[in-house]
C-alpha cells in the first residue's frame, strides 16, 4: 500500500473503542487504508480483551459519560507500552472538570497520547465527501504516526504539537453550536448568525487560552474550521438542539427527535463552572445554561446578549 508521497504505509492494527457514528466513520476510513482493524461497541459488548489485543493505536470514540468506565475498563486489561493512544471524544467531565485526554493521561502517564479532532461531519465523511481533521500530541512521532495511519485522498489530517487546545477547540464550538441554532430558529438573519459566530470563537479562545491552549490554535482546523462547521449544517445534534429551542419547542422534544448525543448540554454547565473558577467571562454560555434549564425564552436571551455594556472588540 502506498501513500501520496510514494512511500509504503505499514499496515496497523487499530482498535476503535466506540460505534456510534464518529467510532464508526473512523473504523471505516482505517479499513479504507488496509489496516486490521478492531472495534468494540458496549451496547454489544464483545471482548474488549481481544480487541485490545496487539493493538497499535487504540481510539476511543465513545461519548464523554462513557470515557471514565472504558479507561478503568482497558485500565484493569492493560495495553502495550508503545500503543499509541487516540481521544476522539468532545466534551468536558462533570466530575473533575477534566477533558477526555487528562482523563486518560492520569490513567496511562507513560502512554504516547494523541487528541483528534477537527469539522468532520460523520455523515460527510460516509458518504464519501472530502474533510480534514488535526491530530495533536506532545508527542511529535505519535502525531505522525496517526496521521499516516488516517489520511487519504479524501481525509486530509494536519499534525499539532497544541493538544489542549485542539481538544477545547472541538469541545467549546458545541456550546456556540446550540447559540447558533437558536438564532436560526429564531430566523434572525445571517448578520445575527455571523455576530454571534464571531462573538462565540472570541468566548472560546478566551476560555481555551486561559487553560492553557495557545490562541492561534483556535483559528485553525479544531477551533473555527469546526465551529463554522457545526455552526451552519442541520447534521450538527448541537445545531439543531438550539434550532429547536429557538423554534419554541421544550428540549425533551427537541432531544427524542434527535439520534446520538449532543455533548453540548453536557458541557455547558461544565463549562460554566469552570469560567467561574477562573473569572473568565462567557456571556453567550451563560444564555444557553439559562435556556438549557427551562429558566429563560430564546428571545429574552437574546436581549440580554444585546444589551451587555458597550465594549470594545
Amino acid at each position: 500500500m502506498k501513500d501520496r508521497t510514494g512511500k509504503g504505509t505499514r499496515v496497523r492494527t487499530i482498535a476503535i473503542l466506540g460505534a456510534g457514528a464518529w467510532g464508526s466513520t473512523l473504523a471505516m476510513l482505517a479499513e479504507a487504508q488496509g489496516h486490521r482493524v478492531r472495534v468494540w461497541d458496549r451496547r454489544t459488548a464483545p471482548d474488549l480483551a481481544a480487541v485490545l489485543q496487539g493493538a497499535e493505536i487504540m481510539v476511543s470514540a465513545v461519548s464523554m459519560a462513557g470515557v471514565r468506565p472504558l479507561v478503568q475498563a482497558v485500565k484493569e486489561i492493560g495495553i502495550p507500552a508503545e500503543a499509541v493512544l487516540v481521544s476522539a471524544t468532545k466534551g468536558l467531565d462533570p466530575l473533575q472538570l477534566l477533558t477526555p485526554t487528562q482523563i486518560w493521561q492520569a490513567a496511562f502517564p507513560k502512554q504516547p497520547l494523541v487528541v483528534l479532532s477537527g469539522p468532520n461531519l460523520s455523515a460527510e465523511i460516509r458518504q464519501g465527501l472530502p474533510a480534514a481533521a488535526v491530530v495533536a500530541s506532545r508527542d511529535p512521532q505519535a502525531a505522525v504516526e496517526v496521521q499516516q495511519a488516517f489520511s487519504s485522498e479524501r481525509f486530509r489530517l494536519y499534525t499539532s504539537s497544541d493538544p489542549i487546545g485542539v481538544e477545547l477547540g472541538g469541545t467549546l464550538k458545541n456550546v456556540i453550536a446550540i447559540a447558533v441554532g437558536v438564532c436560526d430558529g429564531l430566523q434572525l438573519g445571517t448578520n445575527a448568525r455571523s455576530a454571534l459566530v464571531t462573538r462565540g470563537l472570541a468566548e472560546i479562545i478566551r476560555v481555551g487560552s486561559r487553560l492553557g491552549g495557545r490562541p492561534d490554535t483556535f483559528n485553525g482546523l479544531s477551533g473555527l474550521g469546526d465551529l463554522l462547521a457545526t455552526c451552519h449544517s442541520s447534521l450538527s445534534r448541537n445545531y439543531r438542539v438550539g434550532y429547536g429551542l429557538g423554534q419554541g419547542k421544550p428540549l425533551s422534544q427537541v432531544l427524542a427527535d434527535i439520534e446520538g448525543t449532543a455533548e453540548g448540554i453536557h458541557t455547558t454547565p461544565v463549562l460554566l463552572k469552570i469560567a467561574a473558577q477562573q473569572g473568565i467571562p462567557v456571556p453567550i454560555t451563560e444564555e444557553v445554561y439559562l435556556l438549557l434549564q427551562g429558566q429563560t425564552t430564546p428571545a429574552a436571551a437574546l436581549a440580554r446578549l444585546m444589551e451587555r455594556q458597550l465594549k470594545p472588540e
